[in-house]
């Protein structure tokens, strides 16, 4: 593994990327530390904790719903990312928890967007991993989200989205395109507030920001998607405006005990008629 980002990486030297791995910054996508003298293994997730310098504090915190000794879940804030990306660090929710808990091995099991509040869950012991991302990569998982996004008496509710969602051509974004359906949400109304409503969204499948595209491509982007439709210039953010997506509850059977879990979010979204759209806020409280 030394050899390989000596090699990918040619500006850092050699020395410096064994020092990172002997400090344990470099892990591998199941929280396994990747030492210097480790094998190459191609196709895996390899993640560096790197210093970012004056990263500043996410005003929001979030709360540990369950833990016992294999499965932690925990209810994001809006804003804060689950794991180290671009400038943010210590300011994920991975971090965080790993500090709260005092749990060096934690990992997540899935992930939601930065912009997304809600449930996310987190195996605790390695031997655990492999049978909590199958919930997921099996669809043994029962997924349930809410939005707010505008109101559209012409569209039959409820309805199934399918369709194909493949990268665009900005890094940061998703589109549809023509081809085998890859994404699948099947969407409820819960309440109409004027010209904004209250969904119901179960995703099928988990293509990264399907819920997002799936929305703005029939006429209903989520309110404060910064986005979809329009990409929002970076630094842009502004926490008056959260993104009305909350991950509301998630239900499968234990792998490792067997056990039936049901989780519920304790976040809510607010659809106010007498306000704009704009002004559409997400509780942060717990």
């Amino acid at each position: 593994m030394l050899d390989f980002f000596a090699e990918r990486f040619p500006a850092i030297a050699r020395e410096r990327w064994h020092e990172r791995m002997a400090q344990g910054l470099v892990v591998d996508e199941h929280g396994v530390t990747v030492t210097a003298q480790r094998p190459y293994q191609g196709h895996l997730r390899v993640y560096y904790y790197r210093a970012v310098a004056a990263e500043p504090r996410i005003p929001f915190d979030e709360v540990v719903l369950y833990q016992d000794a294999h499965l932690v879940v925990a209810d994001k804030p809006h804003f804060l990312p689950v794991v180290p990306s671009g400038n943010y660090l210590r300011e994920t929710l991975l971090l965080r928890l790993k500090r709260k808990l005092g749990l060096p091995d934690l990992v997540p099991i899935h992930r939601i967007d930065r912009d997304t509040a809600g449930l996310v869950l987190f195996s605790v012991q390695p031997q655990d991993r492999a049978a909590y991302s199958a919930l997921f990569s099996q669809r043994r998982v029962n997924k349930c989200y809410e939005a707010i996004a505008p109101w559209r008496a012409e569209l039959a509710l409820p309805l199934t989205r399918e369709s194909r969602i493949v990268e665009a051509g900005h890094f940061m974004l998703q589109h549809e395109v023509s081809g085998v359906p890859n994404a699948i949400t099947q969407i409820e109304l819960i309440a109409q507030h004027g010209a904004l409503a209250h969904y119901r969204l179960h995703p099928v499948t988990g293509k990264r920001h399907q819920l997002r595209v799936h929305m703005a491509a029939l006429g209903l982007p989520i309110v404060g998607d910064g986005l979809y439709p329009t990409l929002t210039p970076e630094g842009q953010i502004d926490y008056a405006q959260p993104l009305q997506l909350l991950a509301r509850s998630i239900e499968f059977a234990d792998p490792v005990t067997g056990e039936p879990r049901h989780f519920e979010s304790q976040r809510k979204l607010s659809a106010q008629p007498s306000l704009p759209s704009s002004r559409v806020r997400a509780s942060q409280g717990v």
